[in-house]
């Protein structure tokens, strides 16, 4: 015995080693075991590329509503005898890729499945046309998932429950996107297909028992104003109309897209910038109708004249 192990002194960290065979921890100096019976949970494979480790690890992805099958999936290996050996044979190759494809088939082919997973895959689309963050296709995902289990989208096309789930996600992380914005990408360009969109959204609202909280107008503003190439102090003029508008009670029970793009309209026009309300209207996803109402309203109840 050292005189370390003697003296009951506590083995250094840097002393101490793990033998995964055993599954126990050992102090080098001393030879004393000081912990047995551990499960390690590190690898017992090399792997030296990402690729290769993510060919050889035993685990998934994690669970994901945005995936097929929600990211879980199971694979058939190479059929073997019953002693361990590969098998052998044509026949019996044949038999074992015939199992491989029926078990892939019957996995797709479930009619809840297939029209979910033609949905997240029209969800994804859509989200990368319209640049939203990934929470947000996850969250519009799980809301058709939702509907799908409650039997909400039976009876209705795939394309319109999409846009009212992408819809009420990004309103559940208050991200300015409008619903004619997505109906756009969707080629849902006639009145009666929007109204569709409107009430699958107000039934989503309902039935999944969601949330939304109140987009303010501000945030708004920034897009809007960016993809009409406007400078900052349009910006800070338009927030500035929209705060003095708020205190007048002008913005209750008002779309904060609409009352958005009234605001840019007359601020860019008191700083000197030009724009249709046509140019404007297209980028905020309203009606030059709307601009020009919230336009006069705002315009009237802050006296802002020579604009």
């Amino acid at each position: 015995m050292s005189e370390k192990e003697s003296s009951g002194e506590p083995c250094p960290p840097d002393k101490i080693v793990f033998d995964p065979q055993l599954g126990v921890r050992i102090c080098r100096e001393t030879g004393e075991v000081l912990e047995e019976q551990i499960i390690g949970d590190e690898a017992e494979w090399r792997a030296y590329t990402p690729e290769e480790k993510h060919r050889r690890t035993r685990v998934g992805d994690p669970i994901s509503y945005a995936r097929p099958h929600m990211g879980i999936d199971a694979y058939i290996g190479t059929i073997k005898e019953s002693g361990g050996k590969k098998a052998k044979g044509l026949g019996k190759r044949i038999e074992a890729l015939r199992i491989q494809r029926g078990f892939r088939m019957g996995r797709a082919l479930g009619s809840l499945e297939k029209s979910i997973n033609q949905a997240i895959q029209l969800i994804d689309e859509i989200a990368a046309k319209l640049e939203l963050p990934s929470n947000v296709k996850e969250e519009a995902a799980k809301y058709y998932r939702e509907a799908a289990s409650k039997g909400l989208t039976r009876g209705r096309s795939i394309e319109s429950m999409v846009a009212a789930v992408l819809y009420a996600a990004c309103r559940s992380h208050q991200v300015p996107c409008t619903l004619e914005e997505i109906a756009k990408f969707l080629k849902m360009r006639d009145f009666e297909a929007k109204r569709e969109v409107a009430r699958n959204y107000r039934l989503l609202i309902r039935d999944l028992d969601i949330k939304i909280p109140v987009i303010e107008p501000e945030m708004f503003v920034y897009r809007i104003a960016g993809e009409l190439n406007l400078p900052e102090p349009v910006v800070v003029e338009a927030i500035k109309v929209i705060r003095e508008a708020r205190k007048r009670g002008l913005t209750a029970g008002k779309d904060p897209s609409g009352l958005a793009a009234a605001t840019v309209y007359l601020a860019a026009l008191k700083q000197g910038y030009r724009k249709t309300q046509k140019e404007v209207a297209s980028v905020a996803g309203v009606t030059e109708v709307t601009i020009r109402n919230r336009y006069k309203e705002i315009a009237k109840a802050l006296n802002i004249e020579n604009v």
